[in-house]
């Protein structure tokens, strides 16, 4: 079953889930039309069908290596990538003043989506370039931006983030990369950084490295880093490509998966860079990137499901296996229960999922264009979950995807395996399941909850009208929000390490609870009869009752977690 981009699902989310028309109503977005999303989706899934989907097992069989120093990627990605490049698919929601289209982030969530689907190793590389362009875009200054926006948003140049370090990992404050001024307003930048997804390839101009160092005067801690942009090859006045910086590949990582992505170690002896903001102000910088690249991480883990499931899918539909136990099927293994379960599970997961990444999206596009806290409240509050939970997702569903193939999921030829190899680091960077849960119980309900209380009022007034028509899905996900309004009250009063140690139960009560929401729009958008009410039906059933064990674990506090001491951990 050939790879198909998921085209006319998006279609429905953006006209009937979403609400993507209160988007297009601003004076910022107005000229992303409805006609103009519609061929945004239908040409970029044309590209994943025809160009990226053939790479998939391109870069599985055939990884990234490392030769003279030289990075050199899979068979057919330096085509795949021109292919986006000169798609404009780099730079959709970009800056028109420096090539891109300035059109609504939702739109770039969808097709970089749809790309993760196709080829996930490959999308890798212009999901950091774009989270570059708008760190550049914010931060910057303007002699920056008009040498390196152009490269970067065409797709000529390439972009990756430096954060991390051996002994510095999700503890930034930790690094120990230096920057010392060279006197004429650059900076010699020395250290080492992992784990640097696409810190190399052998097809742009130029690599432009974002890194973050420590000024002589640095503070220890995240407070006393700065952000640096750190080219492979220092622009010459003309702003083309010049001499080679002092910095390298030492090596590439060996990966469960992401094969044909290349995640480098880099050196940096003393390599000219250009401060990114204010000095001692990195992190600030640096998190424009993180939350862009979250919240594509998200569709990450949503892609890879996409892809798995529609593996899992033809597989079923064409294996001949047992009983058949109904009449006027297919003859199929998708006709027996368990596996009819299972796929009904996959494609439910991946709406719920695709449905908060790209309602996510939205209200970041509200926030762009008319700057409403409320709408900054909701942006900041979703965009945790939509990380998390369509990582976790793409886990659960590439998992499930294996099942489905029996036997043949576990043999590599099948490539039904990949996508778990894949799409399993996505929940572990750019902030790992447990830090987003933290954020989401931390930071983001600072307010005493009113930014989760809002969406939790809009939800149960939705299910209130849906009562009229569809009571018997309404009035579970009514009180799955009565039972999440009360373990909000629950986190705001308790102590931070008590609601740590129930954080991630608590993202997940929450993503079920929006998951049975958006479900439960769609059916109503159909009239409350057909496929997706269907399946509304089932998640509403059989998925969103988990909520309330989630919230059951979310409320526990953290005094049995302790209980057992360290030293009886090993006992």
């Amino acid at each position: 079953m050939p790879y198909r981009a998921p085209v006319k699902d998006y279609q429905f989310l953006f006209d009937n889930v979403i609400g993507l028309d209160a988007v297009q109503q601003t004076e910022r977005f107005a000229e992303a039309t409805p006609e103009t999303a519609a061929a945004i989706l239908t040409e970029a899934g044309r590209m994943c069908e025809q160009v990226l989907a053939p790479l998939q097992r391109e870069g599985d069989l055939h990884p990234a290596h490392l030769e003279n120093g030289v990075v050199r990627t899979s068979p057919g990605f330096a085509e795949g990538y021109r292919a986006i490049a000169d798609g404009g698919w780099v730079a959709i929601s970009a800056d028109p003043e420096h090539g891109g289209m300035g059109l609504p982030m939702t739109l770039t969530t969808a097709v970089n989506e749809m790309m993760a689907s196709a080829c996930l190793s490959l999308q890798v590389c212009p999901l950091m370039t774009q989270g570059q362009i708008e760190a550049l875009e914010n931060h910057a200054d303007e002699d920056i931006k008009a040498i390196y926006l152009p490269k970067l948003v065409s797709g000529a140049w390439s972009g990756t983030m430096n954060l991390t370090e051996p002994q510095a990992g999700s503890d930034v404050g930790a690094l120990k990369t230096q920057a010392e001024p060279n006197g004429d307003g650059t900076y010699a930048v020395t250290g080492q950084k992992i784990y640097i997804s696409w810190g190399d390839n052998d097809f742009a101009e130029n690599v432009c490295h974002l890194v973050l160092a420590r000024l002589p005067d640095g503070k220890p801690g995240t407070k006393g880093t700065s952000l640096f942009l750190v080219p492979k090859y220092i622009p010459d006045p003309d702003g083309a490509p010049g001499q080679p910086n002092d910095l390298k590949v030492v090596s590439l990582e060996h990966k469960m998966g992401l094969h044909g992505s290349p995640t480098a170690v880099m050196q940096y002896d003393g390599a000219t860079g250009w401060l990114i903001g204010a000095p001692h102000d990195g992190m600030r910088a640096m998190f424009t990137m993180m939350n862009n690249a979250r919240l594509g991480v998200g569709g990450q883990g949503i892609g890879a499901a996409e892809g798995a499931y529609q593996h899992a899918l033809g597989y079923a539909l064409e294996r001949r296996q047992g009983r058949v136990p109904i009449e006027d099927g297919t003859g199929t293994i998708a006709d027996h229960a368990d596996v009819r379960r299972m796929l009904l599970t996959m494609q439910a997961e991946v709406f719920a999922a695709r449905a908060i990444a790209l309602a996510c999206a939205a209200a970041i596009d509200m926030e762009t264009a008319t700057r409403a806290q409320d709408w900054t409240a909701r942006a900041a509050l979703l965009t945790p979950i939509a990380k998390a939970w369509g990582t976790e997702t793409g886990i659960a569903v590439s998992d499930i995807g294996i099942q489905v193939h029996g036997g043949m999921g576990y043999i590599e030829e099948t490539g039904a395996a990949q996508y778990l190899r894949d799409v399993r680091v996505t929940t572990i960077y750019e902030g790992t399941t447990g830090i987003q849960a933290m954020d989401l119980v931390g930071r983001k309900l600072a307010d005493a909850g009113e930014a989760a209380f809002s969406l939790i009022d809009e939800i149960e007034a939705d299910a209130e009208v849906a009562r009229g028509g569809l009571p018997e899905l309404a009035e579970p996900v009514w009180q799955a929000c009565e039972s999440l309004r009360e373990a909000i009250d629950w986190m705001v009063a308790h102590d931070p390490n008590d609601r740590f140690a129930g954080a991630v139960p608590f993202l997940r009560a929450f993503a079920r609870v929006l998951g049975g929401h958006f479900h439960l729009t769609a059916a109503r958008a159909e009239g409350g009869n057909g496929p997706r009410t269907a399946l509304a039906r089932f998640y509403i059933t059989r998925l969103l009752p988990e909520h309330a064990a989630h919230i059951a674990h979310a409320t526990a506090g953290a005094d049995d977690l302790y209980a057992v001491g360290a030293e009886d951990l090993g006992a």
